[in-house]
């Protein structure tokens, strides 16, 4: 068994487009405060004619949700009022309650006080739309869209976007891109084909977005591309685009994170890492290569940067110091990793954590003793921290159960939940320990506790399912139910290794070996662990293909010698 432990890198890519579009527009209904006031020179009026009154009354059913009310409230209103303003909101509201016909009616106000303002066209084309007469749409947006300036943009995008009917509004925009006689710009361009991807339009998104790039050779259109392409699943496309992209744009760091990202996620994290080392460096730029470094156990690139970080010029904050700790003792240098962490003074906002990493390399170089005297001096330190408290007592407990301390390591456990009670990270660490004791009925239990909490929770659902399939052989019933659990906790995070490669080993206890190996193949190309190598491996040598699954233990066992679940599946499969 083991914990779901991965390195999350941001992304930053192409996709504010068309929010810089829908941000300027004049939309549905006007905010509460931006509502025009209410005329300030008033005299005795009989109330059919009482300008005040009713929009007074309109205020009040907007504030009380009576949109209904509202609408019909400010549509009286415009009709005796002289200001745009309130015929503005009296059509914005009617739009908002699809109410045609008064849309209409308030929209005539409207284009009486202002015909030149671009949101009476919005408005007209949102009316029409809304009755099915497409052609009357197409022909006022085209106005609008070939205006010399971006609002006429901003307005299409945002009537289409809150179009009732997405499907005619796609329809719509196919028909109106041709016809456009206004020159786009880069990032409008992007904008319409982010547009049409959100409408449900891909094909429409996909030739936009070609287009773009073909003519502006942009950051944002390459961005934008690729992201297309990963969205389609089209991984060979996107990486293309990217690497395309970066001949042309070599020190964009936007186009390196996302082109790293798609990397990670299609398991080369070595390639990742390797393309983020290019061009200038940040803090953020080499924790993401430690990150991508860490996940491909590549002491090379580890090697490299470390000695980039050493060699940096500049000052050492405790970000940069706790990373190059990390580095260390990754590298295997525990003297090194507690001298970087030591460096971080106790008024940094790294020194908690820096401590705790301090622990377990000291724990790690056989001084249990000052390892545990470092937590102790933590949790002293850490009173009135519940989370910082519990992840002290996470830490002790895990240290003294693995020198074989096990009620010593379940009474801290039970001191973390007695401090905060059905806390799912404690469950979750103690149910882990209570299955590697052999007390699978305990840890299960856990595992069930935190799914009734948490029915979210992915990595409880994969371990419940994991430690069912692993412990319940030749139970039919009990090894489908692992595969529900398995698969809600792959719906949730559909990219995660450690979770499709319980998928493939609950099909394989359940005898489709088929199954299993393609998706034991499929975990072990994203992450090269060495649980997914033993299950891989298995599977393979029961198929009756045993060299594959010896270069497969070989391989793993190469940078993974001492590992556990390895070692004991080579051992019972070979002997």
């Amino acid at each position: 068994m083991r914990f779901l432990f991965r390195f999350r890198v941001g992304v930053g890519v192409a996709g504010s487009g068309l929010a810089m579009l829908l941000a300027a527009c004049a939309s549905a209904p006007a905010p509460r405060s931006a509502l025009p006031p209410a005329p300030s020179s008033v005299r005795a009026v009989d109330a059919q004619h009482d300008l005040l009154a009713k929009v007074l009354a309109a205020q009040f059913a907007l504030q009380n949700d009576d949109l209904a009310t509202a609408a019909q409230g400010y549509a009286a209103a415009a009709e005796l009022s002289d200001d745009p303003a309130v015929a503005e909101v009296a059509t914005q509201l009617a739009l908002s309650r699809q109410d045609w016909a008064l849309a209409q009616r308030s929209l005539v106000r409207w284009r009486a006080l202002t015909p030149a303002a671009p949101g009476v066209e919005q408005a007209q084309a949102w009316i029409a739309l809304g009755e099915g007469r497409g052609d009357e749409a197409l022909a006022v947006l085209q106005r609008l869209a070939s205006r010399d300036d971006e609002q006429g943009w901003r307005l299409v995008a945002q009537m289409l976007m809150n179009a009732p009917d997405k499907i005619a509004a796609a329809v719509l925009l196919a028909r109106l891109v041709p016809g456009t006689r206004a020159e786009l710009n880069e990032g409008t361009a992007v904008a319409v084909s982010q547009l049409a991807f959100r409408l449900g339009d891909a094909s429409l998104a996909r030739r936009l977005a070609d287009a773009a790039v073909k003519r502006f050779h942009g950051e944002d259109a390459y961005a934008w591309s690729a992201q297309l392409a990963v969205a389609g699943r089209e991984v060979v496309r996107a990486r293309t685009i990217y690497a395309e992209a970066l001949r042309r744009h070599a020190d964009s760091r936007r186009l390196r994170t996302g082109y790293a990202a798609l990397l990670g996620q299609d398991g080369d994290n070595a390639a990742a890492a390797a393309v983020l080392a290019v061009g200038k460096q940040d803090q953020t730029s080499y924790a993401a290569r430690a990150a991508y470094a860490a996940r491909a156990d590549d002491k090379t690139l580890m090697s490299a940067l470390y000695r980039e970080l050493e060699a940096a010029k500049g000052q050492r904050d405790g970000e940069r110091l706790y990373l190059l700790g990390q580095l260390a003792e990754m590298l295997d240098r525990p003297a090194a990793a507690l001298g970087w962490y030591r460096a971080i003074g106790d008024d940094d906002e790294r020194y908690f954590d820096a401590q705790l990493r301090s622990a377990i390399v000291l724990d790690g170089s056989a001084r249990g003793d000052a390892a545990v005297a470092t937590l102790h001096r933590l949790l002293a330190q850490s009173q009135g921290d519940p989370d910082r408290q519990r992840n002290v007592r996470l830490l002790e407990a895990d240290m003294l159960g693995k020198r074989g301390r096990a009620a010593e390591a379940l009474a801290v456990y039970a001191q973390a939940l007695q401090a905060s009670p059905d806390d799912t990270r404690v469950l979750y660490a103690r149910a882990l320990y209570r299955i590697n004791q052999g007390e699978v009925a305990a840890g299960e239990a856990d595992l069930r506790r935190i799914v009734e909490l948490q029915p979210d929770n992915a990595e409880a659902l994969n371990a419940l399912g994991y430690t069912i399939a692993d412990h319940a052989k030749g139970d039919s019933e009990r090894q489908h139910e692992a595969l529900a659990l398995i698969r809600r906790a792959l719906e949730l995070k559909p990219d995660e290794p450690a979770i499709i490669d319980s998928l493939g080993w609950v099909q394989y206890r359940l005898g489709d070996l088929e199954a299993s190996l393609r998706d034991l193949r499929r975990a072990y190309a994203k992450q090269a662990d060495p649980d997914i190598a033993a299950h891989l491996g298995e599977v393979l040598w029961v198929k009756g293909e045993q060299a594959e699954a010896r270069k497969v233990w070989d391989e793993a066992r190469r940078k993974h010698a001492d590992n556990k679940a390895l070692l004991e599946t080579i051992e019972r499969l070979t002997r």
